[in-house]
Protein backbone atom coordinates (compact mmCIF):
# COMPACT_ATOMS: atom_id res chain seq x y z
CA UNK A 1 0.00 0.00 0.00
CA UNK A 2 1.23 3.34 -1.03
CA UNK A 3 0.11 6.84 -1.03
CA UNK A 4 1.79 10.27 -2.01
CA UNK A 5 -0.24 12.52 -0.61
CA UNK A 6 1.36 15.67 0.58
CA UNK A 7 2.44 15.68 4.22
CA UNK A 8 0.92 11.78 4.79
CA UNK A 9 1.99 9.55 7.78
CA UNK A 10 1.97 6.26 5.79
CA UNK A 11 2.66 2.87 7.98
CA UNK A 12 2.67 -0.20 6.26
CA UNK A 13 -0.18 -3.46 6.88
CA UNK A 14 0.82 -5.67 9.24
CA UNK A 15 1.86 -8.64 6.41
CA UNK A 16 1.14 -7.14 3.41
CA UNK A 17 -0.78 -8.64 0.96
CA UNK A 18 1.08 -10.56 -1.90
CA UNK A 19 -1.65 -9.63 -4.29
CA UNK A 20 -2.28 -6.11 -6.81
CA UNK A 21 -4.60 -3.73 -4.88
CA UNK A 22 -8.03 -3.58 -5.70
CA UNK A 23 -7.89 0.23 -6.14
CA UNK A 24 -5.28 2.45 -7.01
CA UNK A 25 -6.07 5.31 -7.57
CA UNK A 26 -3.43 8.17 -9.30
CA UNK A 27 -3.75 11.92 -9.30
CA UNK A 28 -7.06 11.88 -8.20
CA UNK A 29 -9.38 15.20 -8.20
CA UNK A 30 -12.94 15.24 -7.17
CA UNK A 31 -15.71 17.51 -6.19
CA UNK A 32 -18.74 18.84 -7.40
CA UNK A 33 -19.48 21.51 -9.22
CA UNK A 34 -16.35 23.39 -10.21
CA UNK A 35 -15.60 23.39 -6.18
CA UNK A 36 -12.56 20.41 -5.64
CA UNK A 37 -13.17 18.32 -2.32
CA UNK A 38 -10.29 15.76 -2.87
CA UNK A 39 -7.05 17.26 -4.96
CA UNK A 40 -4.64 15.01 -6.14
CA UNK A 41 -4.60 12.00 -4.60
CA UNK A 42 -2.49 8.94 -4.50
CA UNK A 43 -4.08 5.77 -2.96
CA UNK A 44 -3.98 2.38 -3.01
CA UNK A 45 -6.34 0.03 -1.41
CA UNK A 46 -5.77 -3.83 -0.44
CA UNK A 47 -7.34 -6.16 -1.57
CA UNK A 48 -9.27 -9.07 0.39
CA UNK A 49 -8.76 -6.51 3.59
CA UNK A 50 -11.20 -3.62 5.23
CA UNK A 51 -10.46 -0.79 4.70
CA UNK A 52 -12.51 2.02 6.86
CA UNK A 53 -12.29 5.86 6.06
CA UNK A 54 -11.94 8.36 8.79
CA UNK A 55 -12.48 11.91 9.00
CA UNK A 56 -14.51 15.09 9.84
CA UNK A 57 -18.08 15.84 8.74
CA UNK A 58 -17.24 17.04 4.74
CA UNK A 59 -13.89 16.15 4.20
CA UNK A 60 -14.37 14.38 1.41
CA UNK A 61 -14.60 10.45 2.52
CA UNK A 62 -18.17 9.61 0.73
CA UNK A 63 -16.60 11.73 -2.40
CA UNK A 64 -14.04 9.23 -2.20
CA UNK A 65 -16.00 6.18 -1.85
CA UNK A 66 -18.70 7.64 -4.19
CA UNK A 67 -15.51 7.72 -7.32
CA UNK A 68 -14.96 3.83 -6.62
CA UNK A 69 -19.05 2.87 -7.29
CA UNK A 70 -18.61 4.89 -10.29
CA UNK A 71 -21.48 7.21 -8.93
CA UNK A 72 -18.97 10.80 -9.53
CA UNK A 73 -16.41 11.39 -12.53
CA UNK A 74 -13.34 12.50 -11.68
CA UNK A 75 -11.99 15.96 -12.02
CA UNK A 76 -8.71 14.42 -13.02
CA UNK A 77 -6.93 11.57 -12.42
CA UNK A 78 -7.51 7.92 -13.20
CA UNK A 79 -9.07 4.41 -10.61
CA UNK A 80 -7.83 1.48 -11.46
CA UNK A 81 -10.06 -1.41 -10.89
CA UNK A 82 -8.11 -4.74 -10.32
CA UNK A 83 -5.66 -3.17 -13.08
CA UNK A 84 -8.35 -1.95 -15.80
CA UNK A 85 -9.04 1.83 -15.66
CA UNK A 86 -12.34 2.14 -14.15
CA UNK A 87 -13.53 4.54 -17.19
CA UNK A 88 -13.07 1.71 -19.43
CA UNK A 89 -15.43 -0.48 -17.75
CA UNK A 90 -18.78 -0.88 -18.49
CA UNK A 91 -21.45 -0.07 -15.70
CA UNK A 92 -22.71 -3.70 -16.00
CA UNK A 93 -19.44 -5.46 -15.43
CA UNK A 94 -18.80 -3.09 -13.19
CA UNK A 95 -21.63 -3.83 -10.71
CA UNK A 96 -20.96 -7.06 -11.56
CA UNK A 97 -17.87 -7.00 -9.18
CA UNK A 98 -18.41 -3.55 -6.66
CA UNK A 99 -21.37 -3.32 -4.66
CA UNK A 100 -22.24 0.34 -3.80
CA UNK A 101 -24.28 1.20 -0.49
CA UNK A 102 -24.82 4.84 -0.65
CA UNK A 103 -24.91 6.92 3.48
CA UNK A 104 -28.72 7.95 2.55
CA UNK A 105 -30.40 5.41 -0.31
CA UNK A 106 -33.78 6.59 -1.19
CA UNK A 107 -36.60 3.99 0.23
CA UNK A 108 -38.85 2.71 -2.86
CA UNK A 109 -42.29 3.18 -2.23
CA UNK A 110 -44.37 -0.10 -2.58
CA UNK A 111 -41.74 -2.48 -2.22
CA UNK A 112 -41.98 -5.35 -0.03
CA UNK A 113 -38.62 -6.65 1.41
CA UNK A 114 -37.75 -9.25 -0.32
CA UNK A 115 -39.08 -7.48 -3.85
CA UNK A 116 -35.80 -4.25 -2.69
CA UNK A 117 -33.41 -7.49 -1.51
CA UNK A 118 -33.88 -8.87 -4.68
CA UNK A 119 -33.10 -5.52 -6.84
CA UNK A 120 -29.57 -6.58 -6.20
CA UNK A 121 -29.22 -9.49 -8.65
CA UNK A 122 -29.97 -6.74 -11.34
CA UNK A 123 -26.36 -6.97 -12.89
CA UNK A 124 -26.54 -10.92 -13.06
CA UNK A 125 -30.26 -10.97 -14.71
CA UNK A 126 -29.91 -11.80 -18.63
CA UNK A 127 -32.40 -9.53 -20.92
CA UNK A 128 -34.86 -12.39 -21.08
CA UNK A 129 -34.84 -13.57 -17.46
CA UNK A 130 -33.60 -13.70 -13.82
CA UNK A 131 -30.17 -15.52 -13.14
CA UNK A 132 -29.91 -18.80 -12.01
CA UNK A 133 -29.04 -17.91 -8.46
CA UNK A 134 -31.37 -15.37 -7.64
CA UNK A 135 -34.09 -17.06 -5.27
CA UNK A 136 -30.92 -18.65 -3.26
CA UNK A 137 -28.82 -15.46 -3.19
CA UNK A 138 -31.70 -13.23 -1.96
CA UNK A 139 -32.26 -15.90 0.45
CA UNK A 140 -29.11 -16.17 1.82
CA UNK A 141 -28.98 -12.20 2.11
CA UNK A 142 -31.87 -12.30 3.84
CA UNK A 143 -30.79 -14.91 6.54
CA UNK A 144 -27.32 -13.21 7.10
CA UNK A 145 -28.94 -10.00 8.15
CA UNK A 146 -31.85 -11.31 9.93
CA UNK A 147 -34.37 -9.68 7.73
CA UNK A 148 -36.64 -13.16 6.58
CA UNK A 149 -38.85 -12.31 8.92
CA UNK A 150 -40.41 -9.30 7.48
CA UNK A 151 -39.42 -10.01 4.19
CA UNK A 152 -43.24 -9.63 3.21
CA UNK A 153 -43.45 -6.46 4.69
CA UNK A 154 -43.07 -3.06 2.86
CA UNK A 155 -39.95 -1.21 3.43
CA UNK A 156 -41.63 1.57 4.06
CA UNK A 157 -43.10 0.23 6.95
CA UNK A 158 -39.65 -0.31 8.91
CA UNK A 159 -38.56 1.69 10.89
CA UNK A 160 -34.84 2.77 10.58
CA UNK A 161 -32.82 0.08 11.76
CA UNK A 162 -34.30 -2.40 10.02
CA UNK A 163 -34.23 -0.56 6.85
CA UNK A 164 -30.43 -0.24 7.00
CA UNK A 165 -30.13 -4.28 7.45
CA UNK A 166 -32.46 -4.38 4.23
CA UNK A 167 -30.25 -2.10 2.34
CA UNK A 168 -27.12 -4.36 3.51
CA UNK A 169 -28.93 -7.30 2.74
CA UNK A 170 -29.57 -5.87 -1.13
CA UNK A 171 -25.67 -5.37 -1.24
CA UNK A 172 -25.06 -9.07 -0.44
CA UNK A 173 -27.56 -10.35 -2.38
CA UNK A 174 -25.48 -8.80 -5.75
CA UNK A 175 -22.97 -11.56 -4.25
CA UNK A 176 -19.74 -8.95 -5.56
CA UNK A 177 -16.04 -9.70 -4.30
CA UNK A 178 -16.04 -5.82 -3.20
CA UNK A 179 -18.44 -3.76 -1.06
CA UNK A 180 -18.65 -0.38 -0.97
CA UNK A 181 -20.65 0.75 2.12
CA UNK A 182 -21.16 4.07 3.03
CA UNK A 183 -22.35 4.75 6.63
CA UNK A 184 -23.97 1.31 6.78
CA UNK A 185 -24.03 1.01 10.60
CA UNK A 186 -26.76 4.02 10.52
CA UNK A 187 -29.95 3.96 12.75
CA UNK A 188 -28.49 0.18 14.02
CA UNK A 189 -28.04 0.13 17.38
CA UNK A 190 -24.90 -1.04 19.29
CA UNK A 191 -26.06 -4.89 18.77
CA UNK A 192 -26.64 -4.70 15.45
CA UNK A 193 -23.54 -2.54 14.42
CA UNK A 194 -21.29 -5.17 15.50
CA UNK A 195 -23.09 -7.78 13.88
CA UNK A 196 -23.23 -5.93 10.48
CA UNK A 197 -19.46 -4.64 10.64
CA UNK A 198 -18.92 -8.73 12.09
CA UNK A 199 -20.31 -9.65 8.98
CA UNK A 200 -19.06 -7.89 6.23
CA UNK A 201 -15.61 -8.09 7.99
CA UNK A 202 -15.48 -11.97 7.48
CA UNK A 203 -17.85 -12.71 4.25
CA UNK A 204 -15.71 -14.95 1.86
CA UNK A 205 -15.59 -14.42 -1.43
CA UNK A 206 -18.96 -15.29 -3.97
CA UNK A 207 -18.77 -18.34 -5.47
CA UNK A 208 -17.01 -17.48 -8.82
CA UNK A 209 -14.94 -15.12 -7.70
CA UNK A 210 -11.82 -17.41 -6.72
CA UNK A 211 -9.58 -14.30 -8.33
CA UNK A 212 -10.91 -10.33 -9.02
CA UNK A 213 -11.22 -7.44 -7.40
CA UNK A 214 -10.47 -9.30 -3.91
CA UNK A 215 -7.68 -10.43 -5.32
CA UNK A 216 -6.64 -14.04 -5.80
CA UNK A 217 -6.21 -16.20 -2.89
CA UNK A 218 -7.06 -13.62 -0.26
CA UNK A 219 -10.51 -15.94 0.35
CA UNK A 220 -12.25 -12.36 2.24
CA UNK A 221 -14.13 -9.76 0.23
CA UNK A 222 -12.69 -6.54 -0.55
CA UNK A 223 -14.49 -4.17 1.88
CA UNK A 224 -13.91 -0.33 2.12
CA UNK A 225 -16.20 1.32 4.43
CA UNK A 226 -16.65 5.12 5.92
CA UNK A 227 -17.79 4.97 9.51
CA UNK A 228 -17.51 7.89 12.19
CA UNK A 229 -17.38 5.88 15.00
CA UNK A 230 -13.84 5.64 15.44
CA UNK A 231 -13.65 2.41 18.10
CA UNK A 232 -15.87 0.77 15.78
CA UNK A 233 -13.62 1.91 13.11
CA UNK A 234 -10.43 0.56 14.78
CA UNK A 235 -12.09 -2.99 15.60
CA UNK A 236 -13.33 -3.77 12.01
CA UNK A 237 -10.98 -2.27 10.26
CA UNK A 238 -7.48 -3.92 8.57
CA UNK A 239 -6.56 -0.60 7.35
CA UNK A 240 -7.70 2.74 8.25
CA UNK A 241 -7.42 5.95 6.04
CA UNK A 242 -7.33 9.08 7.96
CA UNK A 243 -8.76 11.82 5.32
CA UNK A 244 -8.43 15.70 6.10
CA UNK A 245 -6.95 18.88 4.23
CA UNK A 246 -8.13 17.73 0.90
CA UNK A 247 -6.77 14.52 1.27
CA UNK A 248 -5.04 11.64 3.30
CA UNK A 249 -2.89 12.30 6.41
CA UNK A 250 -2.52 8.89 7.65
CA UNK A 251 -2.92 5.38 6.75
CA UNK A 252 -2.38 1.89 7.83
CA UNK A 253 -3.00 -0.25 10.91
CA UNK A 254 -5.79 0.93 13.57
CA UNK A 255 -3.27 0.99 16.06
CA UNK A 256 -0.36 2.82 14.23
CA UNK A 257 -3.11 5.67 12.81
CA UNK A 258 -5.01 6.04 15.74
CA UNK A 259 -3.02 8.31 17.61
CA UNK A 260 -2.69 11.96 19.32
CA UNK A 261 -1.68 13.87 16.97
CA UNK A 262 -3.61 11.94 13.59
CA UNK A 263 -6.66 13.22 15.90
CA UNK A 264 -5.85 16.73 16.40
CA UNK A 265 -4.76 17.46 12.59
CA UNK A 266 -7.77 15.59 11.66
CA UNK A 267 -11.01 15.87 13.81
CA UNK A 268 -9.69 19.29 16.56
CA UNK A 269 -9.81 16.48 19.07
CA UNK A 270 -7.95 16.06 22.11
CA UNK A 271 -8.19 12.27 23.83
CA UNK A 272 -6.84 9.95 25.26
CA UNK A 273 -6.31 6.32 23.50
CA UNK A 274 -6.02 3.33 25.11
CA UNK A 275 -5.70 -0.44 24.06
CA UNK A 276 -8.81 -2.75 24.78
CA UNK A 277 -8.09 -5.28 27.33
CA UNK A 278 -9.73 -8.11 25.34
CA UNK A 279 -8.47 -7.50 21.55
CA UNK A 280 -5.98 -4.73 22.21
CA UNK A 281 -7.65 -2.82 19.18
CA UNK A 282 -7.42 1.20 20.36
CA UNK A 283 -10.23 2.81 22.13
CA UNK A 284 -10.64 6.75 21.99
CA UNK A 285 -11.47 8.40 25.00
CA UNK A 286 -12.06 11.94 23.93
CA UNK A 287 -11.22 14.92 25.77
CA UNK A 288 -12.97 17.81 24.16
CA UNK A 289 -11.89 20.58 21.39
CA UNK A 290 -8.34 21.77 20.97
CA UNK A 291 -7.96 25.09 22.79
CA UNK A 292 -8.94 27.73 20.37
CA UNK A 293 -11.21 25.80 18.29
CA UNK A 294 -15.22 25.60 17.74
Amino acid sequence: MSITTSAATVFPLDSPPDTDPAFRLRGLTLGYGTDPVIRDLDLDIPGGRTTVFIGANGCGKSTILRALGRQLAPFSGTIEVSGQDLATIRPREHAKSVAFLPQSPLVPEGLTVAELVARGRHPHRRWWGGGDDDGSAVAEALALTDTAGFAHRRVDELSGGQRQRVWVALVLAQATPTLLLDEPCSFLDLAHQLDVLDLVRDLPLPAGHGDGAAGPGSGRRTVVAVLHELTLAARVADHLVAVAEGGVVAAGPPAQVINPETLRRVFDLEADIISDPLTGHPVVLPRGRRKGTS
